[in-house]
């Protein structure tokens, strides 16, 4: 037999889930087709209605002397749920009909004595099969005899067929028996105990034993029922004029049975009001859970409803404030796009370009909520104050580019400004300066707006100040040079440099010293604080420099003070600004060309007396190590090139003794030589001590100067030296410095590149004093894998690194001749090193392995 939705026992678990806390079991669940008719006179069913989908559950409660009886009806919620839909008593039950006008026989109805209308039919439910039919309809019939101890009517359905039905499933029916009136256990079935049951058929095997008893004592037969039932008709007479007589005998008796069959109807209808109360309860129960659902989704809309209010009174209040933001005042329109820039609206224009600044700023995120920033009316709002912002832009710069333009000119063309004949005129741009601060601020607020548009206005002020500042130098250092008097004598600069006793000589050269003394006295301060003032003025980050750094006061010290809020020095000091290379870019361009007059000076000292670049030298050298600005930039590399020309001019001054000697030697002929001699010595005593002394202002490229210079002088003087036994002391002398100014060139040159390797060997070395070699691999730094660490990272592509030592050694020589020696020099002491190191590896380390000294030799050779 196929399985029945009465077998399903998810169906049964859904079922209890919809009436959990009901205290009800469920006996019996199947799934049914619900549709509705209308009663007719013959008692059929009319036209039915659509059919919807519901189970029946027949549902037990127990008591503690009863068990109740329940037909229940569930439906499907929109969620596919079960959920209670109506409640029937079977206590009520009264009728069972199966509709005639199914052929199929699985539609029935269930008729209740207490609906209140019995004028609406009866719902019709449908099963699947007559199978599942006859299963519900017996298990019905069975509870309402167990509980209620009758049956409902039946109509439309044969009990015998039903009793056969019974007996052909006897294999898939099982039951629980009980006594359900005694108030025993009820009896409960799974839904595969929800079937028909063969023992409670209709009419028992005892019942059909009485019945042929019966029939044995009347000697008939099962034809002869006619007679039979003539003669139970006077014997059911007889006994029922028996039974009139006992009673009218035993009326006191009735009377008490009468009262207390009146008892137990008043006690049977109190309980049924109980239960009626009960059930009404429960149907208040419900209808109080659903009110106070519908109260909690009231108060939750009204919450929902207050929040929205609260809401759109603060969206109101933000959106004022954003028009707020928004809106762009008149008198600032008006002053940002078609305003004066004159001295007296310079205030105006301030309070403008905050205002746009900040107007900016505040429809910016974070400024401005994210939510804010995507709306129409904040980007076209936005848009407006670009427009804004790049027409007051525009028209700032032009007016400040055609104002420096106007300033320089108008000094360019007033002659007191600068030197004239007969009259030293210092620079003064304190008035200049005065004019352009009132346009400071109004710069740092162009750079907030728009900071590419500083470019191009630092590239106006450079170029209007440099034609300003060249010129003023120029006139200068004409007028410098024109009012100093100087003999100019080709044996001045012998004679001056012999002592002191020669004082006329030496007074009309110092006059050279003095002329350059005063150029740097003037300009160097000049240019420091012009430096200072632009990149102040010009807006560029970088730190101030301090009046400490200043070689010289001057006057202007003050100048640079633009009325705005300098750096603070304790906050950024020693950060590298972002704005520093943009600084002495502009600077360049501001001061570029001004070195040529400066040069002019040192080449006209020069000509009236070489030995003047010393004390030029000197001089220079006082004012660099002042300049540690860093606004002050291209004023350090002016005097580094003006120290760079004034020892190229000395440098000249070695190979013209070489000249001087030869021809003094010419002269003398074996005469007056004593007196040549004391010349060479008091001559080349000075070279060489002024040597020393300018390689000593550059320690970074010291050995460089000194060997080329001293290899200079040898060449030079080789041929004079082997004849002349003054000269040949001081070759000998020069020969010496070389060799050690080599040395340590070489040295510096080899530790540069293989640093890590020597410095290795070096450590090794020290500890070699105060331990065995034994004991030094165990020395922090200094074990085997340090040494593996090490020779690989130096010696592991060694051509690279000695072509990489021959290519410094070729960048840092100016002399090309020198080149071959000093390479061959650097091999050689390279080599040499190596081999202490790999003699100190065998020693200290005999298990280890490096390239051997014959493989590297090998290799310096081939390079």
């Amino acid at each position: 037999m196929a399985k029945s939705s009465a077998d399903d026992q998810e169906l049964r678990r859904a079922c209890e889930a919809a009436i959990e806390g009901t205290k009800q079991k469920i006996v019996m669940s199947i799934r049914v087709a619900k549709s509705h008719g209308t009663w007719v006179k013959t008692g059929k069913l009319g036209k039915g209605h659509m059919a919807k989908p519901r189970v029946l559950a027949i549902s037990t409660k127990e008591k503690v002397q009863r068990t109740k009886a329940f037909l229940r009806v569930l439906k499907y919620s929109n969620g596919g749920v079960l959920e209670p839909a109506k409640l029937y008593k079977l206590k009520h039950l009264s009728k069972v009909e199966v509709a005639t006008n199914d052929p199929s026989g699985c539609t029935f109805m269930l008729g209740f004595d207490n609906l209140r209308s019995q004028s609406v039919a009866p719902p019709q439910w449908m099963m699947r099969n007559v199978d599942d039919r006859n299963r519900f309809l017996h298990c019905v019939l069975n509870i309402c005899k167990d509980v209620l101890g009758r049956l409902p009517k039946v109509v439309g359905i044969d009990v015998v067929e039903m009793a056969l039905w019974a007996k052909e499933n006897t294999s898939a029916i099982s039951q629980q028996p009980g006594n359900l009136q005694d108030g025993h256990a009820m009896a409960t079935s799974a839904e595969s105990d929800v079937k028909v049951t063969v023992e409670r058929e209709l009419v028992s095997q005892a019942e059909e034993e009485d019945m042929e008893a019966l029939l044995g004592t009347y000697v008939m037969g099962i034809g002869e029922a006619e007679a039979f039932s003539e003669r139970l008709k006077r014997e059911l007479q007889a006994l029922e004029a028996a039974n009139v007589h006992a009673i009218l005998e035993n009326e006191p008796l009735i009377d008490e049975v009468i009262s207390t069959v009146q008892v137990l109807q008043g006690l049977e209808s109190a309980t049924n009001c109980v239960e009626d109360m009960d059930e009404w309860l429960g149907i208040f129960n419900v209808k109080l859970r659903h009110m106070r659902e519908d109260i909690e989704s009231i108060e939750t809309r009204n919450n929902k409803l207050e929040m929205q209010s609260v809401n759109n009174k603060t969206l109101i209040e933000e959106l004022e404030k954003l028009l707020e933001r928004l809106r762009i005042p008149s008198e600032y329109a008006a002053c940002l796009t078609g305003g004066s820039f004159d001295e007296a609206h310079m205030h105006q224009n301030i309070d403008a370009c905050e205002w746009l600044a900040n107007a900016l700023r505040i429809l910016e995120v974070p400024k401005l909520d994210r939510s804010y920033a995507n709306m129409r009316s904040v980007r076209e709002k936005r848009a407006e104050l670009d427009k804004l912002k790049i027409t007051f832009v525009k028209r700032a710069s032009e007016f400040l580019r055609n104002y420096f333009a106007s300033l320089v000119d108008f000094m360019l063309s007033d002659k007191s400004y600068f030197s004239q004949r007969g009259q030293l005129k210092r620079p003064d741009h304190a008035d200049l300066r005065y004019k352009c601060r009132t346009y400071a601020r109004l710069l740092q607020h162009l750079k907030s707006l728009d900071k590419n548009c500083l470019g191009p206005l630092r590239k106006a002020y450079c170029s209007s100040m440099n034609l300003l500042l060249r010129k003023e130098a120029r006139e200068f250092a004409n007028e410098l040079r024109a009012g100093t008097k100087a003999s100019k004598n080709p044996t001045v600069w012998l004679d001056g440099s012999a002592g002191s006793n020669q004082s006329a000589n030496s007074a009309d050269t110092s006059t050279v010293s003095e002329a350059y003394s005063k150029m740097l006295t003037i300009f160097i301060p000049l240019l420091v604080d012009e430096s200072s003032f632009f990149a102040h003025f010009m807006c560029f980050e970088v730190p101030a420099h301090a009046d400490g750094n200043k070689a010289v006061p001057s006057d202007d010290d003050n100048d640079d003070d633009l009325g705005i809020m300098d750096i603070d020095d304790n906050d950024k000091a020693g950060k590298q600004s972002a704005d520093l290379g943009a600084l002495n870019e502009s600077l360049r361009d501001l001061l570029d060309g001004i070195q040529e007059d400066f040069y002019a000076v040192v080449d006209w000292a020069y000509k009236i007396d070489p030995l003047r670049c010393i004390s030029m030298h000197g001089i220079t050298e006082k004012y660099i190590s002042g300049q540690k600005a860093d606004a002050a930039g291209f004023v350090r590399i002016l005097l580094d090139d003006l120290e760079n020309r004034i020892s190229s001019q000395f440098s000249r001054l070695l190979h013209r003794f070489a000249i001087l000697a030869t021809r003094m030697e010419q002269y003398i002929q074996g005469q007056s030589r004593d007196l040549v001699d004391q010349a060479y010595m008091k001559f080349v005593t000075i070279m060489f001590v002024t040597l020393d002394k300018i390689s000593q202002a550059d320690p970074k490229y010291a050995d460089i100067l000194l060997l080329e210079n001293y290899a200079a002088f040898q060449n030079s003087l080789y041929d004079l030296a082997n004849v002349v036994p003054t000269l040949a002391k001081f070759y000998h002398q020069a020969s010496e410095s070389y060799e050690q100014a080599c040395t340590r060139f070489i040295s510096t040159i080899i530790y540069y590149t293989f640093e890590r390797l020597f410095q290795f060997a070096r450590r090794i070395e020290d500890l070699m004093y105060t331990s065995t070699p034994e004991e030094i691999p165990f020395q922090v730094g200094l074990s085997k894998v340090d040494l593996r660490k090490v020779v690989k990272s130096s010696l592991s592509g060694v051509d690279k690194s000695i072509s990489a030592m021959y290519k410094k050694l070729q960048k840092n020589l100016t002399s090309e001749e020198l080149l071959p020696s000093l390479w061959d020099k650097c091999k050689k002491e390279f080599l040499d090193k190596y081999d202490s190191f790999a003699q100190l590896v065998a020693k200290v380390y005999p298990n280890e392995t490096i390239p051997a000294v014959s493989e590297m030799r090998d290799l310096l050779a081939s390079m």
